[in-house]
């Protein structure tokens, strides 16, 4: 083999070693410290400087801008970082990610890295091995990969030496030169989706003599410029979110690498003369790592004046799948690789499912129907599939046990969320009573019908503080358990009341049995379907505290299935209970219930 080629395929095997490194080490970081990461992010909230801070040390502490930036979509879909804070979260993770450099640096090309190296990686897979699923099996595949890392670029500096003398890459300071280093970066990031890897082969080069401070500066700026592609990848059929954050990453990357490159030769120059007086050595991998950072940090001032504008200007764009009822808002397969986030999104998901599931019982107590109502059960399947298929996601990478105990939460959320669609979809299929002439009996139906909305009402504000809070579904609120207790008391005994005032009636011949049966099979929908409401608020109520249901409450009120609906699985249920001509059957319904008293309540 000729030496050009040698030297080629150990730089490719080196270039190889960091990347595998790199993922070992970032996947490792965030499996670990996942917890501090949600902690960290999820408090970013309070001022710019502090979500500035939390995306620069995040990103130090798991060594990849990529995983930030899919964090900060996630906390933003999530609902628990408002989208001002998740751009300079972003902001803060551009200049973190130069961290990498000075790692390189500092310890890379000044150590002899085998003798540290070969001990990571064989102490980083015992602890991998010994404790797989656990924290420490985390941690051992960060170290391994630290060492894979280290090694990857000693093989790296041993191929650019020895392909010194038979490779020339683009030289000089002319326009040309410039534009040609700045395409071998952002071609380099491209094609490895690493801007990292593509750092540590501008300064494997530049250290090498390959290439000057100021050629391996100007394929930094590229690199830089070409994670842009990377960023508007990930967002590609992703969420409003998604996209304005990737928007974001592109209009500050674009306008730090323009402003950097304006500014090349006084910016390597002014840091060459920083260097020497600070007492750093002054060689190009120090210079090529401190300009990295300078640049970086050129790029958050440019963008202090500009962030807010840019914020409302991206809020304005994006909004056609949001204005979708029946598009997820927060269901990014980018979170996918962050487990937590990837609860949050779906609870919050759960959240919408379970508003739409409450309107419908809303619209079939007050009698309504039509288009409306089946608009709304349409939009119910689709998003429930589309959960379906995000929780198969999330089942075919490894949940933590925390995780896992979320994820179950939400899907029980989600069961019940659907049951309240169906049931709502039941009940308003059924004739609505009129007013009968019977007092006590009109008075028994309303009276029903006006608890079921106030337990409705208390629905609604235990999920809407739950769903606010960074840590929803987390911690328990006792005493918003005692009043879903005592709305499901109440609503128990009105409907007892109704049922058997419906049983008088048509005992007494007051109504025809056909018309009592209709009437009972309906208040019996409503009540199991508010029954699942307050048992999903229930559920949000708990937090991830476990507690056995009270008697006489809940399931001790669930009765035999009316039709085959109930037989059918979760995933066919819904769309068994859709009319099958949308607006047919329930139309007439809607505009007799105006006429009636007890769904106004």
């Amino acid at each position: 083999m000729s030496p050009l080629a040698q030297g080629a395929a150990t730089l490719a095997g080196g270039l190889g070693l960091f990347l595998l490194g790199m993922a070992m080490m970032t996947d490792g970081l965030r499996l670990a410290a996942g917890p501090a990461l949600e902690h960290i992010l999820a408090r970013a909230t309070r001022s710019r400087t502090r979500a500035l801070a939390s995306g620069m040390l995040v990103t130090a502490l798991v060594q990849s801008s990529s995983a930030v930036t899919v964090a900060a979509i996630g906390f933003v879909n999530a609902g628990l970082l408002a989208l001002p804070a998740a751009l300079w979260v972003l902001f803060g993770a551009n200049v973190g990610t130069t961290m990498t450099g000075w790692i390189v640096v500092t310890i890379g090309l000044r150590f002899k890295v085998e003798a540290l190296a070969l001990p990571l990686i064989g102490l980083g897979m015992l602890l991998r091995l010994t404790g797989p699923g656990q924290r420490r099996g985390a941690w051992g595949g960060a170290l391994a990969g630290f060492g894979l890392l280290f090694l990857g670029i000693a093989l790296m500096q041993q191929a650019f030496g020895a392909l010194a003398g038979q490779l020339q890459l683009p030289q000089g300071q002319g326009a040309w030169a410039v534009l040609a280093q700045l395409g071998v970066g952002a071609l380099m990031t491209v094609l490895m989706q690493s801007s990292s890897a593509s750092m540590a082969i501008a300064l494997t080069a530049a250290s090498s003599g390959l290439l000057d401070l100021q050629g391996a500066a100007a394929v930094v700026i590229g690199a830089n410029i070409g994670t842009t592609v990377t960023a508007l990848l990930a967002s590609i059929g992703g969420t409003p979110n998604a996209r304005r954050a990737a928007a974001a990453h592109v209009a500050f990357n674009l306008l730090t690498g323009a402003a950097a490159l304006a500014l090349l030769p006084v910016l390597v120059g002014a840091l060459a003369a920083l260097l020497r007086g600070s007492g750093l050595p002054d060689d190009p991998a120090t210079g090529l790592a401190a300009f990295h950072t300078a640049f970086n940090v050129l790029g958050v001032l440019l963008m202090a004046p500009l962030a807010a504008p840019l914020t409302r200007w991206l809020q304005r764009r994006f909004r056609t799948r949001e204005e979708d009822e029946a598009a997820p808002r927060h269901l990014d397969d980018n979170v996918l690789a962050v487990p937590a986030l990837a609860v949050a999104a779906l609870q919050q998901e759960a959240g919408r499912i379970g508003g739409q599931s409450w309107r419908m019982l809303r619209a079939a107590l007050d009698g309504g129907g039509g288009a409306a109502l089946a608009a709304d059960a349409a939009a119910q399947q689709t998003l429930q599939r589309a959960a379906a298929r995000f929780v198969e996601a999330m089942q075919r990478g490894t949940l933590p046990r925390r995780a896992a105990r979320r994820l179950a939460r939400v899907l029980r959320l989600l069961r019940h969320h659907e049951s309240s669609a169906e049931l709502a979809l039941r009940a308003a299929a059924l004739p609505v009573p009129p007013r009968y002439g019977v007092d006590e009996l009109d008075a028994a139906l309303l009276g029903f019908s006006r608890s079921a909305r106030r337990l409705l009402a208390v629905c609604d504000e235990v999920a809407e503080v739950v769903f606010a809070a960074p840590d929803a579904l987390a911690s328990p609120r006792p005493e918003a358990v005692a009043r879903l207790a005592e709305g499901r008391a109440a609503m128990g005994q009105r409907y007892d009341e109704a049922k058997s005032a419906l049983l008088a009636a048509g005992a007494a011949g007051q109504l025809r049995m056909s018309a009592m049966e209709s009437a009972l099979r309906r208040i019996s929908a409503l009540r199991r379907g508010v029954e699942e409401a307050a048992m999903a608020a229930r559920l949000i109520g708990h937090g991830e505290r476990e507690e056995a249901e009270p008697a006489g409450a809940g399931n001790a009120r669930r009765e035999p299935a009316l039709d085959a609906c109930d037989a059918a699985p979760p995933s066919s249920r819904l769309q068994a209970s859709l009319p099958s001509r949308p607006g047919a059957s329930t139309q007439a319904q809607g505009d007799s219930l105006q006429r009636g008293p007890h769904g106004a309540g």
